[in-house]
């Protein structure tokens, strides 16, 4: 069995942190928002978001302008922190230390995504990292957690996926695999797409064996 993780929400608790850069880059151009609609760019790629609601933010504007001008904000110093999910680093060292194969599959840059594996010191542990960059269609589309199962050479149903978004778990069930969803950034009863629903990773043992 493997198993392949999202990063934020999952092992990071960075979607707080994601929300307000969202919601400066919608203050900064005038755009009505609320929590509602800052969701929506959970668990998916920004650029695809920003690209669907474009027209937000005026006729001149760009996503490409758009999307390094939220990054700007990320230093800002009144952004949540990132956190650990419990039992993320611990959990990621189980499924390593059983063999297993494991990778991770995000919706976030490539750059992020090792930043932010190395501050969980579990780096070493993803000898796979599929990102934005790898895909031409993000979540809830399947296809990088099925280039996640190609590359391990594992078939998708011997998959088990790790999610916190409704984007992230609608990408697993539609490649065939097993999925539990983490109410980090989302009520139990929005995740009943998953398998299991958990709190957060310390409530998982590894081998998982889900009924």
């Amino acid at each position: 069995m493997a198993a392949l993780f999202d990063l934020d929400g999952t092992l990071i608790n960075s979607e707080p942190r994601s929300m307000a850069t969202w919601a400066m880059l919608m203050e900064a151009h005038g755009v009505s928002h609320d929590a509602a609609l800052l969701r929506e760019f959970m668990g998916r790629p920004g650029r695809e978001v920003l690209a669907e609601k474009l027209e937000m933010f005026g006729d001149e504007a760009e996503v490409e302008e758009l999307w390094r001008e939220v990054w700007s904000y990320g230093s800002h110093p009144d952004l949540p922190e990132v956190e650990t999910v419990p039992g993320a680093a611990e959990l990621v060292r189980a499924v390593h230390g059983s063999g297993s194969p494991t990778a991770l599959v995000t919706s976030a840059t490539r750059w992020w995504a090792e930043e932010m594996l190395t501050k969980l010191e579990v780096r070493e542990l993803f000898p796979l990292v599929i990102s934005a960059e790898d895909v031409s269609v993000g979540k809830p589309d399947p296809s990088g957690y099925l280039m996640a199962a190609e590359r391990l050479a594992v078939d998708p149903s011997r998959c088990v996926v790790f999610e916190d978004s409704i984007a992230g778990i609608t990408a697993a069930k539609a490649a065939g695999m097993a999925c539990v969803g983490l109410t980090t950034t989302h009520e139990p009863h929005e995740l009943a797409g998953a398998d299991l629903v958990v709190a957060d990773l310390t409530e998982i043992d590894w081998p998982l064996r889900l009924v």
